[in-house]
């Protein structure tokens, strides 16, 4: 799937590779990530960290009725608040979504897989 975006110039076509890569660098910036967790655990392994070459396989981007819905799987540092993170990260994704990419994400969903000390 690919999002597209029309301009008085042409047409942008932008991958959900791309996507995954910007939210995954956004996400794993912010205090208190250890890193991108699988959102397929029982297949990749439990205690895996994804790297910046596989956030694809931590993040999905889907489309639903016009607007782009992400949903980002994560492990948190013990010891920090885990509201709090999860909302930094989503604050921090639409922010790098909008100024990097020019989308507006309809929801950040987060989802953390694990703790790590």
């Amino acid at each position: 799937m690919v999002v597209n975006i029309e301009t008085e110039y042409g047409k942008v076509e932008i991958s959900n590779e791309v996507i995954a890569t910007v939210v995954g660098g956004a996400a794993t910036e912010n205090f208190g990530i250890v890193g991108m967790a699988s959102r397929k655990q029982v297949r990749d392994g439990l205690i895996e960290i994804l790297n910046r070459e596989n956030y694809s396989r931590g993040i999905v981007v889907r489309q639903e009725e016009e607007a782009i819905v992400i949903d980002v799987y994560i492990i948190v540092s013990y010891g920090t608040k885990i509201s709090e993170v999860s909302k930094n990260v989503q604050e921090r994704v639409m922010y790098q979504l909008e100024a990097t990419l020019g989308i507006k994400a309809k929801s950040i969903n987060v989802f953390v897989q694990g703790v790590r000390v």
